[in-house]
């Protein structure tokens, strides 16, 4: 698939977010996870990389089946503002 600079942006930006579950990034860019995991690969540097797959290993707020129902998911004030 083809993104903007914009939406790329956005995407990594969801994947590191521990609340923002990989599915809400499926239903916006029709990424599934493994989809995700070869763009994050390509799309941030190695170590980044490694980081993110580390910390994202079985945390269960990024699946919504794994995700306790009592976890909200909001906006910070300041997402989708110009800066």
């Amino acid at each position: 698939m083809q993104f903007s600079d914009s939406q790329k942006s956005r995407i990594i930006e969801m994947a590191w977010e521990d609340r923002t579950p990989f599915e809400a990034i499926e239903n916006l860019y029709s990424l599934n996870h493994s989809q995700l995991v070869g763009f994050m690969r390509s799309n941030v540097s190695a170590g980044s990389f490694k980081v993110w797959r580390k910390r994202h290993a079985g945390r269960t707020t990024k699946h919504l089946k794994l995700r306790d129902p009592a976890i909200m998911r909001s906006h910070c004030k300041t997402q989708y503002k110009n800066r």
